[in-house]
């Protein structure tokens, strides 16, 4: 006989219907900006860090797409490895393939930018089969919304972290999003929040 545990192990990692319907619908992507690019290149590359390797991952709409473009083309000629370019689809039947693609190598850090949606299901996936961190990952403004953390599940993303369009920051911790205004001019991204 199966313990409650175990079948909540079995069940599927997709929101329910009912959990997206009370959000409504999440706002797409919108184009990234220059600041947020460098900041988000800076939450990686603080000193004293040892990142090298990082895994992309995107949705598939043209902001995201271009998005993570702009971070692998920066990353590339900063000297670091792109170590694999994942993208999804905002729908799927259970997340698995990309979140193994994701995951497959170890990298030293994430860089995710996508719709709060898609990424929602995505992490759910990447939290019960993979070994994916949060605290280890850096993401586009897209994903400052708090609703993407209720429709994560609780905890799921504790420790993701981001830029802001202006060039300020952002973190994710028990179930809030909490933002920081641009550092002051000469000062650089933090590291680990």
């Amino acid at each position: 006989m199966d313990t409650i545990e175990e079948r909540k192990q079995h069940r599927s990692p997709l929101i329910p219907a009912s959990d997206l319907a009370e959000y409504g619908d999440l706002p797409f992507p919108s184009p990234h900006t220059e600041a947020e690019l460098t900041v988000l290149i800076g939450l990686l590359r603080y000193p004293g860090s040892r990142v090298e390797t990082v895994s992309v991952g995107h949705s598939r709409d043209d902001a995201s797409r271009r998005a993570a473009e702009a971070f692998t083309t920066a990353w590339r000629a900063g000297g670091g490895t792109v170590l694999a370019v994942v993208d999804w689809p905002e729908s799927a039947a259970s997340w698995l393939r990309p979140a193994t693609r994701l995951t497959r190598e170890t990298p030293d850090a994430w860089v995710i930018a996508a719709a709060p949606l898609g990424f929602a299901q995505l992490a759910r996936r990447l939290r019960r089969s993979t070994d994916w961190a949060p605290d280890r990952t850096v993401a586009f403004a897209s994903l400052q919304d708090t609703r993407l953390l209720a429709l994560a599940g609780a905890d799921a993303l504790d420790g993701l972290r981001g830029a802001s369009a202006d060039g300020g920051t952002w973190s994710a911790r028990r179930g809030w999003v909490t933002s920081w205004r641009p550092a002051a001019a000469g000062r650089t991204a933090a590291g680990p929040g």
